[in-house]
């Protein structure tokens, strides 16, 4: 896998935008944007109606932004249709056991301050990059 394109610039902005996004969020609803929350909450919370809306929008604008070639689609061509099932139940495995998933402990919870999310997103690192170096 390569970066494609990559520039500090749209990083940087997509980072602000992604902290815009989850301050918004807190501020007006007094939500975290953690995404497992969001979606584990879907079929079991009253309040349906903004995780919904929330996951569409992480699903329409990524397909809007590829159908205007905006950005580039990575090709999953070479991978394993079964390595992509396995990488997906891990991480939901992962995401349970860890209380959270990276947007809701790297992003809200070290916003916040969390000592237990600082922890959570430096294991979700350490693993990411020992896993890369002997899969790879």
């Amino acid at each position: 896998m390569t970066v494609v394109n990559f520039t500090p610039w749209s990083a940087l902005f997509g980072g602000m935008l992604i902290g815009l996004g989850a301050l918004l969020l807190m501020v007006v609803a007094g939500r975290v944007a953690g995404i497992s929350g969001i979606i584990s909450g879907i079929g079991s919370q009253p309040d349906k109606g903004w995780r919904l809306a929330f996951v569409v929008g992480l699903l329409l604008i990524p397909l809007l932004l590829f159908q205007a070639k905006m950005v580039e689609v990575p090709s999953l061509a070479a991978v394993a249709p079964g390595k992509l099932l396995l990488a997906g139940l891990l991480v939901g495995v992962g995401t349970r056991l860890g209380n959270g998933c990276t947007s809701g402990h790297g992003i809200c919870g070290m916003g916040r301050g969390s000592l237990r999310s600082v922890v959570a997103t430096l294991v979700f690192i350490v693993a990411g990059m020992v896993t890369v170096t002997l899969l790879k």
